[in-house]
């Protein structure tokens, strides 16, 4: 996917994320100086803000509060942000954001409550996914708590990270992923459309929060020895798909490796194996 691309479609998720913090802040039909501080806060402490310059947050939020100011009802304003959040963990991100805000002060109002109920319908959030994000805002900890990550999501980013070691994810190399992915069992029961959902959110994945971040997401979320080895095996698959690796490819395989915590011998093995 282009650059360019990938950075239009950062800011119109980011100014969705945005507007469903302002819109829980506003819930009593007010947004008040502390409320807006309380909204930057949330922004500057997610990844997929990182290196945006504190003048550009205060410039979305308050083109945020002026645009949702403007909307005729808010189920429009719903609407829209379900259209410009296709992928349910970032529907899910952006109601653990609103239900952040809404918990600021330890106090929850009813109008604050009725709102994310709303939200929470239009948005497809699960009742078992309210009680998980309200816990984990409650104590204080971070939303990926929440947000959890399907193993096949998971894999299709490590293989997805190799691909992207010469900085750039070709068209081409996405199309051969899938292919990988629709002849692979691990992927019997995801249907073609999740699995470019998963390849396509793991580029921009790794674009908007970097090698770093995603990396610690990969080792938190395969967490077994067989996840590990299963994923390691499907990003050789990739980087040997067209003969020897470039360096940067071997490079993002021994990242990986060290990620997991993989014995030389068994990556020798799991290579030689293709």
């Amino acid at each position: 996917m282009p650059r360019n691309a990938l950075e239009q479609a950062r800011r119109d998720r980011n100014a969705a994320l945005i507007d469903a913090m302002i819109l829980a802040a506003s819930a009593d039909g007010q947004l008040l100086p502390v409320e807006v501080q309380t909204v930057i806060q949330r922004v500057i402490e997610r990844p997929e803000f990182e290196g945006v310059a504190a003048t550009e947050l205060s410039g979305m939020v308050e083109a945020s509060a002026r645009r949702l100011s403007q909307a005729r009802a808010l189920e429009d304003i719903l609407n829209a942000l379900k259209a410009r959040l296709p992928d349910h963990r970032n529907r899910l991100l952006a109601f653990g954001l609103a239900t952040a805000v809404a918990l600021a002060d330890r106090r929850t109002q009813q109008d604050e409550l009725s709102l994310l109920k709303t939200m929470q319908q239009a948005l497809g959030i699960s009742d078992q996914e309210v009680s998980r994000v309200f816990e984990v805002v409650e104590k204080g900890e971070s939303l990926a708590m929440a947000l959890g990550e399907p193993l096949e999501r998971l894999y299709a980013e490590t293989m997805v990270l190799v691909s992207a070691a010469d900085g750039e994810v070709q068209p081409a190399e996405l199309k051969r992923i899938l292919e990988e992915l629709a002849g692979d069992p691990v992927f019997k029961d995801v249907s073609l459309e999740s699995a470019d959902h998963y390849l396509r959110d793991a580029v921009q994945n790794l674009a908007t929060e970097g090698l770093p971040q995603r990396l610690t997401v990969l080792a938190h979320g395969l967490s077994t020895h067989a996840q590990r080895t299963r994923a390691f095996r499907l990003a050789v698959r990739v980087a040997w798909a067209e003969g020897k690796p470039s360096a940067d490819g071997l490079r993002a395989l021994e990242l990986l490796q060290a990620t997991f915590g993989l014995a030389d011998d068994e990556v020798a093995r799991i290579t030689s194996e293709g």
